[in-house]
């Protein structure tokens, strides 16, 4: 598995170095948004900074994306394949679970075009959708 991460992180432009490896290792195995916390707890006896450093070095290249999900902590995921340093291609909407708190990236629902009057510039657009996921609609 080492030599694929590796390759992932070469292909973006990322030096790989242990903390980048275990970082892109473990969002490679999940399935909700993580925070910089959940790293955190996740390595218990890792640097604050350098995996906050280590996400934005993500986020910078294309290989993760930033969600803004109204928590007041931001989370990660990653990105599509297509994304790289010059264009981010993550505007999908995100849904946040009202029960347990987690953030879902849903890729296949796009957000929709929004028309701005022409003296507006959008710089960044989310949306964020509210309500129980899957395995908590089911307890």
């Amino acid at each position: 598995m080492l030599p694929e991460l590796d390759k992932t992180l070469l292909q973006k432009g990322i030096r790989p170095t242990a903390m980048r490896l275990l970082v892109l290792d473990y969002l490679l195995q999940q399935t909700v948004a993580v925070s910089l916390s959940n790293l955190e707890s996740y390595f218990l006896r890792s640097d604050r900074i350098t995996m906050y450093r280590t996400l934005k070095t993500f986020e910078e290249k294309g290989l993760v994306h930033h969600i803004d999900d109204g928590s007041g902590s931001v989370k990660y995921a990653l990105c599509p394949e297509d994304c790289s340093t010059q264009e981010h291609h993550d505007l999908h909407v995100h849904f946040v679970c009202n029960q347990c708190r987690e953030t879902f990236c849903l890729p296949k629902s796009h957000i929709p075009e929004i028309a701005l009057p022409s003296q507006f510039k959008t710089e960044e657009i989310n949306l964020v959708v509210k309500g129980t996921c899957g395995s908590c609609s089911g307890k």
